[in-house]
């Protein structure tokens, strides 16, 4: 196409006038705030109050000759910081990610001609000329245009390319503007520039994203809390015991290695590696199920999500078309089969049909327009079909090899002679083709557009006038497919003509169609329900068909509402958050709606998740607690400001993500019970017997075999643990709600009590039988605190269900922790080498028996008690 440049209103602006703007407006591009270096966010990472104390501890541990816990820590340390830094560091890739959507050059008119600049100094006024395989440099308004598309689909997330017009001088509307960093899929057009920069629709969405803060998990703020109170209160209980000690005379030197080593015990620095260890592993297991997770800390978060909006086409549908009805004037066939299956059933009133026997003319002429009139088509492979075009062609391609007609054989008896394309004024398409003998014409488009032109219409075979009851009856039939969800094409032909025009058409009939729930969906939903989250729907599609299709998968109930965007516009951000929890499905809405949706939610309390596929989704699902992108639709943008992608697009896998984030919740709990019971007791144990003035039962380098023994492999286990059966029928918890709720902090406190007095109660028996043998008695208090930690780490297991109700093998990986802990206990009671590093003397049996009364019998007792309530 050659445009019209004579006029002098198409001469554009002068080179001197541009520079002008230039100066005044800025450079055409998307601009990022300058951010701290590599560098300095490796080393912000270690700005943390326990991080500080846990050097300081390795500093110790180096002094005193511990080299082995000295390198632990450090390694937690190092791979905390360096978790941290990947998570940051990620965070501004979906900024640079917006940059290089900007085109790299640009066709301008300055000084009457075409000159080809830098796209960064593209200004306001100045008229770009765009053609198909060019990206968009600016947002900028057509005044020329010939058959002009773009595919949108970084912006709006939807594949299918927009047509656009010219404006006519009067209201500017969508399909007049261009919009930078969308590609033209067709046609040519001439556009003047309205907006660079930041002030684009691309700008204005990467400064929302720069004003987005990140937002810290529910576990990082308890961890964080958490850590800081344990410090403290180690650090004062060890300050106690070493100063009680050196005042009873104890010698200054031991005690300051006794409370040094008591502190590196007491300090779970172990946790924060655990956490970092059950949520990497969470991670691989949702990979296995088709949800990728960028930042770790989000899978915890998806543990106490309430809220899941997602859009409807492709994630709760299948995005692909089908047919699901067929209606000619005086029958209505429906059609079974999901997706593009080539196999379906055909059903008159109820009564399953073989279609040779309702194949009349009306349904075969029918058929035939779905195959001619058509764009799309599909290669076989040896494994599968690959369809190629538009969704909707591709569904009466797949009707009519239901119906047994093969688009081959079509392909080799027709021969397409002239195609009018689909436009949105007229809301048609036609093909004329020919058989070698007759010319026929084949239309489809809108109904109304269709009986428009239509001046007939074939019943029982024969063509009869299309009078005013047809058309009523026809309109009643399209308005009755439409309120069950099913976008209604109508069907018309002509015979031999010679010069075909739209005019005076044979109506065929309607086809109904539409996009089927997700096989699995339905199930999903339910169990959303159950675990008490809101699932709620959001889609650009009608009213109508956004509530059918949500009724159908129940995501809607009857005092829930439909919102649709021209409502939510006229709703203030005050009204859309009191009435947010009555709206179930949001129709007819914009990807910038999804912003507002996500803020209102928030306002409410509750933990959002969001998908998104397009750039206009990026704010909202950054905005959300978890931002979900589209792995197979959505764009790159998209994926860099998402927590997580789905690599199906499924519905489904958000809930197992769902599910998943709960069980490591659960698990996180669990070892924090473990942990924490267990340096309780340890500390417990020293405390007691500076109370009671009794000799000190473990010396520094038992207290660290403890932690080496205890801490480490049964605590990661415990990581590893499955499901419990009712993990989706509890509510979502409080993002508020302490670590220690439901009575954990009771169970850990009482628990690590019951460790460190039976470990006293060893102790002192051994002293009190053995005539104050002192390395027999710290040997029998070891192996009590060891196997009393030992023990309890099954009871962790589960905070509602006895051991025996789990089986004790079901955890095979907590055996062998538990099986390796007490190996390493036997190999420092019993070999000599290892008694004079940890001054130990070898246990009888006598001696085993009551470490294992003390150890074992409160964690039977227990266990028998919680069976029983089970």
């Amino acid at each position: 196409m050659q445009l019209d440049f004579e006029n002098q209103f198409l001469d554009g602006l002068s080179s001197i006038e541009a520079k002008k703007r230039l100066q005044k407006f800025g450079y055409n591009e998307i601009v990022v705030n300058k951010k701290k270096s590599k560098f300095k966010i490796f080393l912000s990472q270690f700005n943390d109050f326990i991080v500080w104390v846990l050097i300081a501890a390795t500093v110790i541990s180096g002094i005193m000759g511990e080299k082995a816990d000295a390198i632990t820590i450090i390694a937690i340390i190092l791979l905390d910081a360096i978790l941290g830094f990947i998570q940051e560091y990620r965070t501004e890739k979906s900024l640079e990610a917006l940059k290089k959507l900007s085109a790299p050059t640009a066709k301008v008119m300055r000084d009457g001609k075409i000159s080809i600049v830098n796209a960064g100094e593209v200004v306001i006024g100045d008229l770009i000329e765009v053609e198909a395989g060019d990206r968009v440099p600016a947002d900028a308004i057509i005044i020329k245009s010939e058959a002009i598309k773009c595919d949108e689909s970084i912006l709006t997330g939807e594949s299918v390319s927009v047509e656009k017009k010219s404006y006519n001088g009067k209201t500017a509307l969508k399909e007049n503007y261009l919009y930078m960093g969308c590609t033209v899929t067709n046609g040519k057009a001439l556009a003047k520039v309205i907006a660079t920069g930041m002030n684009t629709e691309m700008g204005k969405i990467a400064n929302m994203l720069q004003s987005i803060d990140e937002m810290r998990t529910p576990l990082q703020e308890r961890l964080d809390n958490l850590g800081q109170y344990l410090v403290y209160v180690c650090l004062i209980v060890c300050g106690i015991v070493t100063v009680t000690g050196v005042l009873r005379g104890e010698n200054i030197y031991d005690m300051f290695l006794i409370g040094v080593s008591l502190a590196v015990a007491a300090i779970p620095e172990g946790l924060p590696a655990i956490v970092t260890v059950s949520l990497a592993l969470g991670v691989q297991r949702m990979v296995r199920k088709n949800a990728l997770v960028k930042k770790l800390p989000a899978v915890e978060t998806l543990g106490c999500t309430n809220v899941i909006c997602s859009d409807k086409t492709g994630t709760l549908t299948q995005n692909r078309m089908t047919v699901k009805k067929v209606v000619l004037y005086n029958k209505e066939i429906d059609i079974t089969g999901d997706g593009y299956e080539f196999k379906g059933d055909f059903f008159i009133n109820g009564i399953k049909k073989n279609i040779d026997s309702i194949m009349d003319s009306n349904l075969h002429k029918l058929l035939d327009a779905c195959i001619l009139c058509n764009n799309s088509y599909y290669i076989l492979d040896r494994k599968k079909i690959n369809f190629y075009g538009d969704p909707t062609e591709i569904a009466l391609l797949v009707l009519a090899e239901k119906a047994k007609l093969s688009r081959e054989k079509y392909k080799n008896t027709y021969k397409r002679i002239k195609e009018i394309p689909f436009d949105s004024d007229r809301k048609m398409m036609s093909v004329v083709v020919s058989d070698g003998k007759n010319k026929i014409m084949y239309t489809k488009g809108a109904v109304e557009s269709i009986i428009k032109a239509c001046s007939y219409i074939e019943i029982n075979n024969k063509v009869v006038p299309l009078d005013l009851n047809y058309k009523r009856r026809i309109i009643e039939q399209n308005e009755n497919m439409a309120k069950n969800a099913l976008r209604v094409i109508a069907f018309a032909y002509k015979n031999n003509e010679s010069n075909f025009i739209e005019k005076d058409l044979v109506f065929l009939g309607l086809v109904g169609m539409m996009d089927p729930p997700r096989r699995e969906v339905l199930y999903s939903v339910q169990e959303c329900r159950a675990a008490g989250i809101k699932p709620v729907m959001i889609t650009g599609d009608h009213k109508l068909t956004a509530e059918a299709i949500a009724k159908e998968i129940q995501i809607i109930n009857s005092n829930e509402l439909v919102l649709t965007g021209d409502e939510l516009d006229n709703l203030s951000d005050e009204k859309l958050v009191q009435n947010i929890d009555k709206i179930a499905v949001f129709a007819r809405v914009r990807p910038e709606h999804k912003y507002r949706i996500v803020k209102a939610y928030k306002s409410k309390g509750y933990i959002v998740a969001m998908t998104g596929d397009g750039v206009n989704d990026a704010p909202a699902v950054k905005e959300a607690d978890i931002g979900i992108a589209m792995g197979i639709q959505g764009t790159d943008v998209t994926k860099e400001a998402a927590a997580m992608i789905l690599m199906d697009d499924n519905f489904s896998t958000i809930v197992e993500a769902v599910r998943e984030g709960r069980v490591i919740y659960d698990n996180i709990r669990k070892f924090i019970r473990y942990l924490l019971s267990c340096n309780i007791g340890e500390i417990l144990t020293m405390f007691l017997a500076t109370i009671l003035k009794l000799p000190v039962p473990l010396i520094p380098i038992q207290i660290l075999l403890v932690n080496l023994a205890t801490d480490g492999l049964p605590a990661m286990a415990l990581s590893l643990e499955g499901a419990e059966n009712d993990v989706m029928f509890r509510k979502p918890r409080n993002r508020k709600e302490s670590i220690f709720s439901e009575g954990l902090l009771f169970k850990i406190l009482n628990r690590g009590a019951l460790i460190g007095i039976c470990t006293i109660l060893s102790f002192v028996y051994t002293l009190v039988k053995y005539d104050s043998d002192i390395v027999l008695a710290r040997t029998v208090a070891l192996s009590t605190l060891i196997m009393s930690q030992l023990f309890h780490v099954f009871e962790c297991r589960s905070e509602r269900q006895s051991i025996f109700n789990l089986g004790i093998f079901t955890n095979v990986y907590l055996v062998w922790a538990v099986l390796t802990s007490f190996v390493m206990l036997i190999i420092v009671v019993y070999i000599p080498m290892f008694q004079t590093i940890f001054k130990t003397k070898s246990l009888n049996l006598w001696q085993w028996i009551i470490v294992f009364i003390c150890s074992g019998l409160i964690s039977i007792i227990s266990s028998i008690i919680n069976y029983k309530r089970g």
